[in-house]
Parts: structure tokens; sequence; C-alpha cells
């Protein structure tokens, strides 16, 4: 095999490598993100719990970078508190250096298992839960299926002559060694992936120890620095975390690198080949600084908060604009353009609505009601402003193409307009209801309202990309969510009812409570799937009507 051709194949594999680990991430979060982020709240909130539930975190997402994020979000938002969410980012730097550990292990059989399973699931169901398990069991399946191809690729490499003068270069030279490989770690978006091809290399005896420990530490910082450049543009309340990581997990690194050669028999103790070595090295690195740095993560992230935000420019309160410029009148395409981005902007601001709602049933603050009664404020004036300018394009002249965008960018309007008000009104009205006088859902009422809400986001956001798009697929995607949503509101009220006959529910007033919730989501996905219905209607998808009429004959 000649020189190009190894670094194709070796290339390809890392490739492969990468898209997979992308892929098991995204199923489990497209699986439980909704769900995740509110649970996350209560559980972080003692620093030993939080390690171990980032940790959890990391196993499930395999990427400690998207267990990062997610923790430095919810710090940012307030939801949690950023010492916590600091101590779950240190867990799940040592959660993701056990997946590397699990997945180099003797899975052969495991491979094309997942792979069947994975897409016979993927292709069976159209339930977003079934199918993301299959996604994910299809990208566990294309990692160990890439970590044999980055075996099989790299065996060449044995008979190199180049490959061992850059081997012998970096390993007299551990400082450029461990900078390429932070590189290497950043580029790849993924210390996971970039520690198992070390392994890789390591296990065909292509690095030896030493080289692999140094590059497994500079793998470590580059993993660290991922999330710092992902959440640069934040406030410095969400910065703060994945810094205070870098600075404690980073300087960790640079610190056993330095005492590295100080040590008698650094390796002895970790294992007997190279590859166990890096293996058992990283995870030992790892599990130090989680014990040694959690005492400290509530004044690390206080230092690092207390820096970002003397250096953060002053925050400018600045009134949203409008994209209705009256200017373009007589340009209809580019005035119903405009029409569009600002319809868009009421679908940003209802998502925040929606999203924020249901974790005011857990944690009522008066300052987020109040904040919700805004956005209710601004999607109603939002609304009044996009009547009076579709009104003023429509005396302006228009043909039969764009008068029926208008009629579906003005009913779009309506709908995300009631959807606000049964936010704002009714659901802020159950918050209030429920903590003025003490309510509260048994776990399992509970948990049916927090299923019914993360199908309605998903429903939502679906249905904020047919009003841009206006493809055929994604309504008719829309449509089979409202009559999932449909099934699944049943359910829940069949479970409460079956619940209230066994004098399950705490009181009448919380059962009213639960079902007024259930008929207030209900509403609003129903307000949101008609947003679907001029697309299929225009392709000729949508029926006249719902009901079965009976034969002429049995009438």
């Amino acid at each position: 095999m000649s020189g190009m051709a190894l670094l194709l194949h070796l290339a390809g594999a890392v490739a492969l490598l990468l898209y997979a680990t992308r892929m098991v991430r995204t199923g489990v979060e497209r699986a439980g993100g909704p769900l995740l982020r509110r649970h996350l709240q209560q559980a972080l909130s003692n620093p030993v719990r939080a390690a171990l539930i980032g940790a959890v975190l990391a196993l499930a997402f395999q990427s400690a970078t998207a267990v990062n994020l997610l923790l430095s979000s919810l710090a940012g938002s307030g939801l949690v508190a950023g010492g916590a969410a600091l101590a779950g980012a240190l867990g799940a730097d040592f959660g993701s250096a056990v997946v590397v550990r699990l997945l180099t292990l003797d899975l052969s059989l495991v491979m094309p298992a997942a792979l069947i399973a994975g897409t016979v699931i993927f292709l069976s169901t159209e339930q977003r839960a079934w199918r993301q398990a299959g996604r994910i069991l299809i990208g566990a399946g294309l990692i160990l299926m890439a970590l044999q191809l980055i075996g099989q690729a790299s065996e060449p490499l044995r008979d190199s002559q180049f490959l061992p003068l850059v081997i012998g270069y970096l390993a007299n030279d551990p400082a450029t060694a461990f900078l390429v490989a932070a590189i290497c770690a950043w580029a790849f978006h993924s210390s996971v992936a970039f520690i198992l091809l070390v392994v890789a290399l390591a296990t065909r005896g292509l690095i030896p120890a030493d080289l692999g420990l140094v590059l497994m530490l500079g793998g470590n910082l580059g993993g660290a620095l991922i999330a710092v450049l992902l959440s640069r543009g934040a406030v410095p309340q969400t910065r703060a975390v994945p810094l205070a990581n870098l600075v404690l997990r980073g300087g960790a690194a640079v610190l056993a690198l330095i005492g590295l050669p100080l040590l008698p028999a650094p390796t002895g103790w970790l294992g007997a080949t190279a590859a166990t070595q890096v293996l058992n090295g990283h995870i030992a690195f790892n599990l130090a600084v989680a014990v040694l740095a959690l005492p400290l993560a509530g004044r690390a992230h206080a230092l690092v908060l207390a820096v970002l935000s003397r250096s953060a420019p002053p925050l400018v309160d600045l009134a949203p604009g409008t994209a209705l410029d009256d200017s373009v009148l007589g340009a209809p395409s580019l005035a119903l353009a405009n029409v569009t981005r600002e319809v868009v902007g009421i679908c940003g601001d209802l998502e925040t609505m929606l999203d924020t709602v249901i974790q005011l049933y857990e944690a009522p603050d008066s300052a987020r009601i109040e904040a919700v009664a805004r956005l209710d404020d601004r999607i109603d004036l939002s609304h009044r402003e996009i009547k009076l300018y579709l009104a003023r394009l429509a005396n302006s002249g228009v043909d039969a193409v764009e008068a029926q965008r208008m009629q579906e960018l003005l009913a779009a309007c309506i709908a995300l307009e009631q959807a606000g008000d049964v936010a704002s009104s009714n659901l802020l009205d159950h918050v209030k209801r429920k903590h003025d006088r003490g309510l509260s859902f048994s776990p399992e009422g509970w948990q049916e309202l927090v299923d019914l809400h993360a199908l309605l986001m998903a429903d939502a956001r679906l249905a904020f990309n047919v009003i841009v798009s206006r493809d055929q697929t994604t309504a008719l995607a829309l449509v089979r969510a409202k009559e999932r949503f449909r099934e699944a509101e049943r359910s829940a009220r069949a479970l409460h009812f079956g619940r209230l006959s066994n004098r399950g529910i705490r009181s009448i007033e919380t059962s009213s409570l639960h079902l007024d919730t259930i008929r207030d989501l209900k509403q609003i996905n129903s307000l949101l799937a008609t947003l679907a219905y001029p697309v299929l209607e225009e392709q000729g998808l949508l029926a006249s009507s719902r009901l079965r009429l009976p034969d002429a004959g049995t009438a």
C-alpha cells in the first residue's frame, strides 16, 4: 500500500470514529435532552453527587465536552450553582476516561449485534424515543468498527521508515508532543476519539508507553479547551464553568507532564503493555484531578467568574428591533421575507415561554414569571404590527401566490399568538395556584406532565421549521406528531383516572390542576399543528373533513 493510500485509509477510519462518537451523543441528547435539563437542577445540589452525575452523563453522551456545555448552560441560566456545575464537569472528565477503557475491550461480537439491532429499531418504528435508541446502537457499533479500521490501517506503519523518525523526535521532545496532542484533540473536538487513536497506535507497537502518556496528557488539555472555545461568545456565568475546568484539568496535565520524568518508574504499575499503560494512566489522571480538585471547585469557579465579569464589557439593554420595513412594501417578495423574519422571532419567544413555564412548576420565581408575561406582551405587539403591515402590503398589489403566502403567515401569526396566550395566562395561573396553595403532584403524575411537555417542545420545533421551509415532509411529520401527542394525552388521562379511582391522587384540587395542565398543553399542540395545514392543502394531502360519514344506504 502506498503512503498516500495508507494515510487516506487512516484518515477515513478517524473520520468514521468522529462521526460515530457524535452520532451517539446526538442520539442521547435528542432522546432525553429536555427532561435531562429539568432533572439536573435538583440533582446537582451536592458537589460529590454532582461529580457522580457528571461521570454517568459522560458515559451516556460518550463526551465530556457535551456534558460540560450542558452544565455550563444551566449555570449560565441560574438553574444550577456554578461550583456544582464545575464539580459535574470534573466528574464528566473521569467518566469520559472510563468510556475510552470500555471501548477498547474485546467487543468483536458486540459491533455487528449493535449495528443490526440499531438498524432494525431505527427502520421499524416512527416513535422518537425508539428511533434515538436505534441511533445510539448504530453509533456504538460504528465506533467499534472505526477502531478496527484504525488498527488495520495503521498496521503497515510498522514497516514505515518515516514514522520512527517522527516518533523518535516526539519522544525526545515531550513539550512538543504535549502541544501536538493538545492541538489534535481540539481539532478532533473529542478527547475520547483522540485517546482512542493513541491507544490503537500503541496497541500496534507504533507508540512507546512514555510517549503515549505524554500524548494522553496533551489530549486532556486539548479536550478541556474544546468547551472553552465553543462557549467563548456566552455570558460570563456560562463561560466560567468550562474555563475553570480548563484551569484545573489543563493545569494538572501540565504539572503531570513536568513531574513525569521525576518519577522512578511511572509506567510499571500502570500495566504490562503501552496501550494498557495509556488507558490506565488516563483513568488515574482524571480520577486524581476529580478527587483533588473537587474541594476547590466552588472557589475556582468564583475566582474565574470574578475575572470574567471584570473583563466583560458592560451590558447594553437594546429594545428588540423589527424587520417590518415599510420601504420595501412595493416589492412583495422582500416584504414577505421581512414578515417571515418577524414570525420567526415570535417562534423564538414562544419556545422560551414554553420551556420556562414547565420549570416554574418546580421552582417558582417571580422575576421569571414576569419575564414570561413580558414575552407574551411582545408577541401580542408583534402580532398586531404584522397584521397592519400585511394590510398595507395587500393594498400595494400582490399576485395570487404572494396573497396565499400572506394568508399563511397571518394564520401562523394568529396561531402562535393564541398559543402564547394559553402559556402566559392558563399555564402561569396553574403555576401560581400550585405554589400558592402548596399543591404537589405524585411522582407518576409529574412525570406524565414532563413527558407531554417534551413532546410539545419537539412538535413546536417542527412547526417553526414548517413556517420557514414549507417542506412537505416536515409538515407531514408535524401532523403525525400531533397524533402521537393525542395518544400520549389520552394515556396520561387514563393513568390519572386510574390513580384517582385507587385513591392515589393527593387531593381533588391536585387532580384538577393536573387535568387542566394536560388540557392546555394539548391546546397549544393543536394550535401549532395547524401550521402544517396550508402546506399539505397546497399539495392536495389535506382531507376536507376528519369525520367518518355513514353510507347513504345506512343513513
